[in-house]
């Protein structure tokens, strides 16, 4: 039984829409593919008649044509549980996505295990994706290093596994960090503690110089330091063992609002009161900060902005054009009762 036979109409091909147009079919495939050399009345004949059979593109003889495949991916270096758990990582693929939505690419989200980092490796180099976004970077990461600039690759944050050529977006961490514990060294605060980020990543290392150059600034020992791993319950634990110290801790600079909101936890299971005994700002500006009570006073961390500017920059790689090397996006302090 034949297509025709059984009532099942064939889908319409470039032949088609070149009869209905009155063109050629290689001007058809000229309009399909964007050339821009096409006669503008042209390309109007051309889109009507497309518009009139709906026809549509072959999108992979196209892609064999061109040797691009029109997705891009996204790698996360983090474990499945972490990365659905953290606000961040939602709000960074929104970014992305509002940018890809304009264009022709889709989006392909990679969660690279470090046990099987040449799985992750061989998919990229596999001419499955024409470029590569890296999201929640550490030192000694192996599924997306050493890739030699192909695909096209651009970084939430600066590498920090050399990288020089490498393109990046991020923001002033350290400024940022400076600024929100000069916050609490201005409002009278004396002994300024941190839950700091991991120390394998960008982020971590610079909100922790951050807080110390303020605190060494103003003249006080930065010793009120413990690490946490950006979660809620590596905030509660690191709070506990900040307020077990002999010092009377009267302020805390977390590196994210996840831990902040950890910080709350504890600091409310010892019988003590934000901000009147301990006051906390946080850096994010995510669901956590309005999710506590108080309020978060935290730094906004522009992250849509940032994985819209991160598919941006990537998209202008692909296509052979030139782009920044580094952009740095802008941070505001967000007041909130906390502090």
């Amino acid at each position: 039984m034949t297509q025709e036979t059984s009532g099942v109409r064939p889908a319409p091909t470039l032949e088609m829409v070149a009869a209905r147009a009155g063109v050629s079919r290689a001007t058809v495939s000229r309009v399909v593919n964007e050339t821009p050399s096409v006669d503008p009345e042209l390309v109007r004949t051309v889109q009507k008649a497309i518009s009139e059979l709906n026809y549509i593109p072959n999108r992979v003889a196209r892609s064999l044509a061109s040797r691009r495949t029109n997705s891009i991916a996204v790698v996360v270096p983090e474990s499945t549980s972490k990365v659905f758990a953290d606000p961040f990582f939602a709000s960074v693929v929104e970014g992305i996505a509002l940018h890809l939505r304009e264009t022709d690419y889709t989006l392909n989200m990679v969660i690279a295990s470090e046990s099987r980092p040449e799985k992750t490796r061989s998919f990229l180099l596999g001419g499955n994706v024409d470029g590569v976004l890296v999201v929640s970077h550490h030192i000694g990461d192996h599924s997306w290093t050493h890739l030699s600039g192909a695909p096209p690759m651009v970084l939430a944050g600066r590498p920090l596994n050399g990288g020089e050529e490498s393109y990046y977006v991020e923001v002033d961490n350290e400024q940022a960090a400076f600024g929100a514990t000069s916050l609490l060294l201005e409002r009278g605060r004396k002994n300024v503690a941190t839950i700091g980020g991991r120390q394998d990543m960008p982020p971590g290392i610079d909100r922790l110089a951050g807080w110390r150059a303020a605190v060494e600034g103003a003249g006080l020992e930065a010793e009120l330091v413990e690490i946490g791993d950006f979660t809620f319950e590596s905030g509660v634990s690191a709070m506990h063992r900040l307020l077990d110290r002999d010092k009377a801790i009267d302020a805390v600079f977390a590196a994210n609002d996840q831990m902040a909101a950890g910080a709350y936890t504890a600091i409310e299971a010892r019988g003590l009161r934000i901000p009147e005994d301990i006051a906390v700002v946080g850096f994010d500006d995510d669901s956590f900060a309005t999710s506590v009570t108080p309020h978060l006073t935290t730094v906004h961390h522009p992250i849509i902005e940032l994985g819209k500017k991160m598919a941006e920059v990537l998209v202008t790689l692909i296509e052979g054009k030139p782009a920044e090397r580094v952009t740095r996006m802008s941070t505001s302090l967000v007041m909130r009762e906390s502090a």
